[in-house]
């Protein structure tokens, strides 16, 4: 069989289609030496409130450090842990599953406060939440591998090849710039993600029910089984609907 492989840059606490993406591959490239881009992902993602949504942002260091790359990036304030977790403990403290859940995220919540890097606490919460949801991928780092590749597409094909893939799976945003004939020349195949077949979950304070935002309101309202249910990547046969065992 051949090896499949995802190459994204890392997000914080990201929602269910960037863990849909991990479990569909092989290996899971962060790519995390290309340039840190502004009110992105990266540092950020959205919970639902009785008001609709709000950002969970880490705050990072980036006055005059407009070309720095993402493993480069620096929190500014080490406070940013207790205020999530507040935030989180204020809007899904009724929710079904947060008590079987409060132990894993406070610790995952307290160890990243001794973090520095972004990237770092990225990764923390990338392989949790994917232990949890028993998604065993092994998730690596761009830095990894190296590429002297200028290109968007040239540096991806070289990451692949040195990672041995023979398969690319890509979200469909990527369609806008990806150039699948460089793939083709190096016998490596591209497939695509479809995000379009979620179904709908009893999410706290809907309606409006919002698929994108972060996956801690799924596994929250659902538990980890119940969170896989509402997966692409998971057969319907391998889980059940609600709670299971959050380690």
């Amino acid at each position: 069989m051949g090896k499949r492989v995802a190459i994204v840059q890392s997000s914080y606490i990201p929602w269910k289609g960037y863990f849909d993406l991990i479990n569909g591959v092989d290996e899971f490239i962060l790519l995390d030496d290309v340039q840190y881009s502004r009110a992105d992902w990266r540092n950020r993602n959205r919970i639902k409130t009785p008001e609709g949504t709000a950002w969970l942002t880490i705050p990072v260091k980036v006055k005059g450090r407009y070309y720095q790359q993402i493993r480069d990036v620096e929190v500014s304030d080490r406070k940013w842990p207790n205020r999530h977790w507040k935030s989180i403990c204020s809007n899904y403290a009724k929710a079904p599953c947060f008590e079987a859940a409060r132990t894993l995220l406070h610790g995952l919540y307290a160890e990243c406060g001794e973090e520095t890097h972004l990237s770092r606490i990225n990764f923390r919460f990338l392989r949790a939440i994917a232990d949890l949801l028993d998604i065993g991928t092994p998730i690596t780092w761009s830095t990894d591998y190296g590429s002297e590749a200028s290109g968007r597409t040239e540096r991806l094909v070289h990451l692949c090849s040195q990672a041995g893939a023979s398969e690319y799976l890509s979200g469909p945003a990527a369609k806008a710039y990806l150039n699948e004939n460089l793939f083709r020349q190096e016998g490596i195949r591209v497939c695509w993600m479809d995000y379009g077949g979620y179904p709908a979950y009893d999410q706290m304070f809907s309606p409006p029910f919002i698929h994108e935002v972060s996956i801690i309101d799924l596994i929250l309202n659902e538990g980890p089984e119940g969170a896989k249910a509402c997966m692409l990547s998971f057969p319907p046969a391998s889980v059940s609907r609600k709670g299971g065992d959050l380690r």
